[in-house]
């Protein structure tokens, strides 16, 4: 699994209004920034992706969110 910082390549903006954590939503452009350990994870990750303290893991566009009350929703551009 490759180790990238998203940061260097797109700008984050919080999605307004923040969304229930019990129903995030998902898109191409929407990205989840852990709470815990602040990495940012593709919301429909196709490449292995997780953070650093697991609360974020997934592949295939499929994502497993272990604790949804620490996960801000953002939407990334690309610089």
């Amino acid at each position: 699994m490759l180790t990238i910082d998203m940061r260097k390549i797109y700008n984050f903006y919080p999605v307004e209004p923040a969304p229930d954590p019990a129903a995030l939503p998902t898109g191409g452009d929407l990205y989840y920034e852990c709470l815990e350990c602040s990495a940012v994870v593709n919301s429909v990750p196709h490449i292995k992706a997780a953070c650093i303290c697991g609360n974020l893991a997934g592949s295939g566009g499929k994502l497993t969110v272990g604790n949804p009350a620490r996960v801000r929703v953002v939407r990334g551009k690309l610089k």
